[in-house]
């Protein structure tokens, strides 16, 4: 079912705004914290992709200041904070519409190289340069 979330490069990072569906509630009216983290994840990943690195998740950790409402617009920002030859530090956070951090995140990635070195079959362009 997904999120659809679409995220934009940044000054900094990557920016996604959304509403968070009442299909994702935890307690009445809120997101659950299972969403929030995903939120978190998506961010950082794609901070990672726009940085020009695929990875993946070796850990995330999270503190949760305010609940996050369902129905409402939100805002996800994701950043890589630092490169260390084969991991990579993010950070995320999601903020409301007034600008109140909701909840903020750390993670480490494992990079799996670079997205130029990545060889997907089902893309139509890379699986002609890949013949040539």
């Amino acid at each position: 079912m997904g999120m659809h979330l679409s995220f934009a490069a940044g000054a900094g990072g990557v920016r996604a705004q959304t509403v968070i569906d009442a299909r994702f509630q935890g307690w009445r009216g809120m997101a659950h914290g299972g969403i929030a983290m995903a939120l978190l994840d998506e961010a950082m990943a794609h901070a990672a992709g726009f940085a020009g690195y695929r990875g993946l998740t070796a850990r995330v950790t999270a503190r949760f200041r305010h609940p996050i409402p369902i129905g409402a617009q939100i805002t996800i920002e994701g950043r890589v904070a630092w490169i260390r030859r084969r991991s990579l530090g993010l950070e995320a956070r999601v903020l409301d519409a007034l600008g109140t951090v909701l909840v903020e995140g750390e993670g480490t990635f494992v990079a799996r190289g670079r997205l130029e070195d990545v060889h997907d079959r089902r893309n139509p362009a890379v699986r002609a340069a890949g013949r040539q």
